[in-house]
């Protein structure tokens, strides 16, 4: 006792790896005292795949280790207990509830009142539901006196993860799969259940486990029993299995089934066969939640392969898993590639033009998983219009808490208040109030299915996610899937107490990190609806605004010399604002009436266009750039204030990205001023725009085994150039003579961390050794790497209170390694205070 005293009054901790992420259930510091809380926990179900009896165990487990209190488990009298399992269960035992309580699918009903704890479940995951919410009031120090039900807004609230059978993971950030390796599924399952435990907990019930990009052999006799172990080891949390299918794989020679020669959906030997696997599956996963289908899109095989309509395909599904309660998810990520030279041409419109004229025609069972915005999880989109445009169809939305085209988890961005922008988002059909989170709740069309699906990248890392402050957004995902109205700011606080203990300055700084970081993002990435400038053709990481236009992909800014934005107004354009509502399309069509936060996505303007605010678009360009990047260079400082009321290895893994992405978030910045400063002409009015008085570059010191190299794209490097060794063999050298006033500053290295290679740096002034590095982040950063000298690999290292003299001697010497030709692009010398 005295050991936890100590360490609760200093606030200090012990390593933590993340691995039991917001489930930490830390002991309350000692300086709080709390209210007597009931010794026996009564389960009211003792069978051990139970979702309740995993309810008593976790109640158990929680107060030992938040209160240091002992509980034990019975079935005895109520009085002084806390009573956890379903209202039915309770009603044969006890009797009615004192209370009248509606409960829907999934609910749970939890009092605290009369020394008793009730925890009643409308079902047995509902009980395990409200157990766990009850752990997260004891472990934020909430002893308030409740009694209140809680019913989740929709009953769809699945994750999807794109794991493949090889063991990766397509936008795996994380590690590797914990699900599949070499071709079939892992034999030890702990991690797996260790997940199932984190998404009950916020009240997911829900999961399918493959990448949508599906392999026919998940259907294989031995990885359907795979799968089965996977569904066994879930169901203690109530969490079920559902299974991405590979359209055409009747056709695919699956070992163990029928190999047939058509996939066409209308032909009876392929009803027949997926009729059959479907009945393979639920024999041996009775419970299995349904699929998900990504069909005719980016190359995938669908119906319409065969002239068959989409819902004519997602019905073969539907009518297979219709006996056995399954839903089909179907998405609605249906694309083509286009001309973009046809200024009508518009991928945003294809959703409503594939799905829009089949409304009606899905069976009950299938829900239309559709993406929040029109494209592909940009850093801000209109809300999708086939929302409003699907009146008689069940529909999902799609989020995504991998990072795909948001930092990949290397940058701080919380998501959620931008998943609320599309949630909150006003259809306004018919005239009248329609909110997007009640359109997909069946709400507003009186449906009968409907909800939440979010990619999630859960691999084998112990932070889940290969960051702990990107957890924040798998947690929220949870929580506004059950209450889509509730306060982001409030959840990421909860999160943050749960996470990193109940200290208010953590929780506030922490929490002031996150509200910043996405307009933090979206201002140095991409703003006024122009998209996320991310390369979309190689890694979706870093910045390369050229790769969007000139292709057949459709995220198109039309960019030229003197204009930029797409043009999707009805009179001029693609016509997509046309397929909103009337009240929202009049909005979308008028420039005068359009949000500047969407202004690029709905109008093709000159850079000169004023905005509402009187700025010109390509001001408010370079404005935005350099203040998002201001504000990221804010997170790091912000993190180590925290010093000692962090544990010290998770304090110092996010601290090492949080500098990352300090410096990366100038590589953005840089990139983007830069290319529309050449593309436009039109100067910086605050001439900061290729203005840097401290840099020196790489290529204008003296060389010494090193040679100049013309980076591409051009714009990813400071003045478009870099230096690189000689050979891949040979250290090599830069060298120049500083002419910088004589003082203290903090020095900043631009280099090129590419995949393949480790290289070794080493800084000298006057020959004396003042840093070393290594081009080492594919050891440390799970974001997909690159094998050029380009904006993802591009990256700084800073080093802090460096003393200079003028006339000093600068060296750096890089050792290549691997394919790696230690490149460097740029020194710069700050003064405190300055940012470059």
């Amino acid at each position: 006792m005295q050991l936890f005293t100590f360490f609760a009054i200093f606030g200090l901790a012990l390593a933590e790896t993340g691995i039991d992420g917001w489930l930490r259930y830390a002991p309350l510091p000692s300086s709080i005292s709390w209210p007597s809380v009931p010794k026996h926990i009564v389960v009211l179900n003792t069978t051990k795949t139970s979702p309740v009896y995993t309810a008593g165990l976790e109640l158990q487990r929680g107060i030992q280790s938040i209160l240091g209190q002992d509980c034990h488990l019975s079935n005895g009298k109520p009085d002084e207990s806390i009573i956890v399992g379903t209202l039915d269960a309770y009603v044969a035992t006890y009797g009615n509830l004192t209370q009248a309580v509606d409960l829907k699918e999934d609910g749970y009903w939890l009092s605290t009142e009369n020394n008793v704890v009730q925890i009643i479940g409308q079902n047995e995951r509902g009980a395990l539901y409200g157990a766990v919410e009850y752990l997260s009031m004891l472990a934020q120090a909430n002893f308030s006196s409740v009694a209140y039900a809680s019913n989740p807004d929709a009953p769809i609230r699945w994750v999807n993860q794109w794991d493949n059978l090889d063991g990766s993971i397509e936008r795996g950030y994380g590690g590797a799969s914990i699900f599949f390796a070499n071709g079939t599924i892992v034999n030890d399952l702990t991690r797996v259940a260790e997940y199932a435990r984190l998404l009950a907990s916020v009240g997911i019930n829900a999961i399918v486990i493959n990448n949508v990009n599906a392999n026919a052999s998940i259907l294989s006799p031995q990885n359907i029993d795979g799968v089965g172990r996977i569904a066994d080891t879930m169901r203690p949390y109530g969490v079920q299995i559902g299974l991405s299918l590979y359209f055409a794989s009747p056709t695919s020679g699956v070992q163990g089934q029928a190999n047939l020669t058509t996939f066409d959906p209308l032909d009876s030997s392929v009803i027949a066969w997926w009729g059959n696997v479907t009945d393979q599956i639920y024999e041996r996963i009775p419970d299995m939640a349904g699929y998900l289908v990504k069909a005719n899109s980016e190359g995938q095989p669908g119906p319409i392969t065969y002239n068959r309509t989409l819902s004519q395909g997602a019905n073969l599904f539907a009518k297979a898993l219709q006996p056995h309660g399954g839903r089909v998810l179907f998405r609605a990520f249906v694309y083509n590639q286009l001309n973009e030279s046809d200024w009508r041409a518009d991928r945003a419109n294809a959703a409503v033009d594939f799905f829009k004229p089949l409304d009606g025609q899905f069976d009950d069972n299938v829900v239309v998983q559709i993406k929040y915005g029109p494209i592909d999880f940009q850093v801000r989109e209109p809300a999708s219009p086939l929302f409003a445009n699907l009146f008689h169809t069940n529909t999902a939305i799609e989020l995504e808490v991998t990072q795909e085209y948001l930092g990949q988890q290397t940058h701080l961005v919380y998501l959620p208040p931008l998943w609320d922008t599309v949630l909150g988002f006003d259809m306004r059909i018919d005239n009248e109030t329609s909110l997007v989170r009640d359109i997909i709740a069946g709400r507003t069309f009186n449906r009968s299915s409907g909800g939440y699906a979010a990619v999630v990248n859960v691999g084998t890392n112990q932070t889940w996610l290969g960051s702990h402050l990107s957890m924040s957004n798998f947690y929220a995902y949870g929580r506004l899937a059950w209450n889509p109205a509730e306060d982001t700011t409030k959840i990421h606080e909860d999160w943050t107490r749960l996470t990193f203990g109940l200290d208010q300055n953590v929780v506030d700084t922490i929490t002031n990190m996150a509200i910043e970081s996405w307009p933090a993002y979206e201002n140095y990435s991409g703003n006024l609806g122009i998209q996320t400038l991310t390369d979309i053709l190689y890694t979706h990481f870093g910045p390369d605004p050229q790769s969007q236009d000139n292709n057949g992909w459709g995220q198109w800014t039309r960019a030229d010399h003197t204009t930029i934005g797409m043009d999707r107004t009805v009179s001029n354009g693609t016509g997509y604002a046309g397929t909103y509502p009337p009240e929202i399309a009049a909005m979308y069509e008028n420039i005068e009436m359009t949000p500047d936060n969407l202004l690029l996505w709905f109008h093709h303007v000159n850079y000169t266009q004023k905005l509402k605010s009187g700025k010109t678009v390509i001001q408010h360009f370079y404005d935005a750039h350099y203040a998002g990047a201001d504000t990221a260079q804010t997170f790091a400082p912000q993190w180590q204030s925290l010093e000692g009321k962090i544990d010290s290895q998770r304090f110092d893994e996010q601290l090492y990205r949080l500098k990352y992405q300090a410096g990366h978030s100038l590589v953005w910045r840089d990139a983007i001023v830069d290319f529309y400063h050449n593309i436009s002409g039109i100067a910086d009015e605050h001439g900061r725009v290729g203005n840097h008085p401290y840099r020196i570059e790489a290529e204008d010191m003296t060389l010494n085994g090193y040679k100049t190299y013309a980076v591409s794209p051009f714009e990813t490097a400071s003045n478009y150039h870099a230096v690189v060794t000689s050979d891949n063999s040979t250290t090599g050298s830069v060298s120049t003579t500083l002419h910088f006033k004589s003082g203290t500053y903090d020095v900043g290295v631009n280099f090129y961390d590419m995949y393949g290679g480790v290289s070794k740096y080493e800084m000298l002034i006057n020959n004396k050794t003042i840093a070393t590095w290594a081009g080492d982040s594919e050891d440390y950063l799970g974001h997909t790497p690159s094998i050029y000298l380009d904006g993802h690999s591009a990256r700084r290292t800073t080093f802090t209170d460096i003393a200079v003299k003028e006339g000093d001697i600068l060296e750096i010497v890089g050792t290549p390694n691997g394919i790696e030709p230690a490149p460097l692009d740029y020194v710069v010398f700050l003064p405190k205070g300055v940012i470059d």
